[in-house]
């Protein structure tokens, strides 16, 4: 029963993992950068951001990529602006798919089914035409000097066309203009000009306003460094004056003070000397007196040490050392004893064990040995008689012992298919006669001898007189 729980569950796991496996397979999602567009069953679909069901057979999917796509916008032919200038414009544009649903589905229905390089190819072409017709609108000055006038109109023309694809131009850049007749170059020759012309003047005028500003700079320092060097002197006499008297006043003061440091010093050096010697003669005295104090201590402090020693050892060493030794004495003989009563149990208890079992086995042994001889005697005292009593009497449990695989048969169904006594259950009465009457030829295979011979032999000894007191005749085993 568990077994088959265990077998139910594993299936309902399977199945469940199948169906999730499925469901995953039908699942899909959107990314950040991507639109899916389902179409089939329930009508297009834009998935953004987010995944859903997708039934097979019923309903496909097609991925539109959402990312930035630029493009180099770069005309083949010359364009030709206001003036009639022939000039190359290269530029970079930024386009991508706008997020709402209805230009989404548009850029579907334009992209989709065409590769990258053809919708690429659209694009530009759509582009190019419209960057010709604003730089016709153009100079050459203003599409040189204002390149995000040039962007703003581009993004602004191509915002109703690129709508209708479902796209926004996100940028549009400019990376070089050129032109053919060294226009461009030429263009800015005059404000060159004007422009070295107004740095060499600026340059001599700056030149000019150096020398003079300098000159006067340097007459300026010369006073300065004059006044300076006066005051300097003045300065340097007057501060080595103070320092000549500091010098004296601190030198003074320096005398002062040693004087007064060196008579401190004696004053305190001799009360030292005086108050050192006090000091230590206290210290000898009070020596003295200590180990005076200490030899008396140390004398009392032996004399209770012995004392004691004595009394210990008379009051613990001696005593319990007799006492420890009658009581190891007691425990000794003790252990010994119960040592000695308890080896001479285990000893008798094996002994007497042992003699038991060996007796049991000897009285066994002898009477196998006598129920043997036994029988060996009475074999061999058998007759030719007895052995076929033997067997005679042995007869019903030979026949029973045939047909009780018979009686292991729960039911038994016969089908009769013809005619006369042996069908039907006749048959099976016929047949358990026929295993009854094979039981003789067992007999003779058995015994040696035919049932009609051993009978007649029997006849023969209950008719022929028993002339030795009683033991019956026993059958030649060599008649046939």
């Amino acid at each position: 029963m568990t077994h088959e729980i265990l077998i139910y569950v594993g299936l309902g796991v399977i199945a469940i993992l199948f169906l999730f496996s499925v469901m995953a397979r039908m699942y899909k999602k959107a990314g950040p950068n991507e639109a899916i567009i389902r179409f089939g069953f329930g009508g297009p679909k834009v998935i953004i951001g987010h995944g859903a069901l997708i039934y097979p057979m019923v309903q496909h999917t097609r991925t539109l990529s959402l990312e930035l796509m630029s493009f180099d916008v770069a005309p083949s032919q010359d364009l030709y602006t206001k003036q009639g200038v022939a000039v190359t414009v290269e530029a970079v544009a930024q386009i991508k798919v706008r997020s709402d649903m209805e230009s989404i589905m548009t850029a579907a229905e334009q992209f989709l089914s065409k590769s990258p390089a053809e919708r690429d190819g659209l694009i530009r072409l759509v582009m190019e035409g419209h960057l010709r017709g604003i730089i016709g609108q153009l100079t050459v000055e203003q599409i040189v000097k204002e390149p995000e006038m040039v962007g703003e109109r581009m993004r602004a023309t191509c915002a109703e066309d690129m709508s209708k694809m479902g796209l926004v131009v996100v940028s549009f850049t400019i990376k070089e203009v050129r032109d053919k007749n060294e226009y461009i170059t030429n263009m800015g020759l005059p404000d060159i000009a004007r422009i070295k012309r107004d740095a060499e003047i600026a340059t001599a005028e700056a030149e000019r306003d150096t020398a003079i500003r300098r000159a006067i700079a340097l007459r300026e320092a010369a006073v300065a460094k004059a006044a300076a060097d006066q005051e300097r002197v003045l300065a340097e006499t007057m501060s080595l004056g103070k320092q000549a008297e500091a010098q004296r006043d601190l030198d003074v003061q320096k005398a002062q003070y040693t004087e007064i440091a060196q008579r401190q010093q004696a004053q305190a050096d001799k009360a030292y000397e005086i108050q050192t010697n006090v000091m230590q003669q206290k210290v000898i005295a009070e020596q003295v007196r200590v180990q005076q104090i200490e030899k008396e201590a140390q004398v009392k402090v032996q004399e209770a040490e012995i004392l004691r020693n004595e009394k210990e050892l008379i009051a613990t060493v001696l005593k319990k050392s007799e006492i420890e030794a009658q009581r190891i004495s007691n425990m000794a003989n003790a252990e010994k004893a119960r040592t000695v009563a308890e080896a001479e149990g285990k000893a008798q208890a094996i002994r007497t064990q042992g003699e038991a079992e060996a007796s049991i086995i000897f009285q066994k042994g002898e009477a196998e040995a006598k129920a043997m001889n036994i029988k060996a005697e009475a074999y061999q005292e058998w007759s030719q008689a007895a052995v076929v009593d033997k067997l005679i009497t042995n007869m019903a449990d030979v026949v029973r012992a045939m047909s009780e695989p018979l009686s292991k048969v729960d039911k038994i169904t016969i089908v009769s298919t013809g005619d006369g006594k042996n069908v039907g259950a006749h048959k099976l009465t016929g047949e358990m006669t026929e295993i009854a009457a094979q039981v003789p030829a067992l007999f003779e295979a058995l015994s040696g001898m035919k049932m009609s011979d051993l009978m007649s032999n029997v006849k023969q000894m209950a008719m022929r007189p028993n002339g030795d007191g009683g033991s019956a005749p026993t059958i030649d085993a060599g008649k046939k």
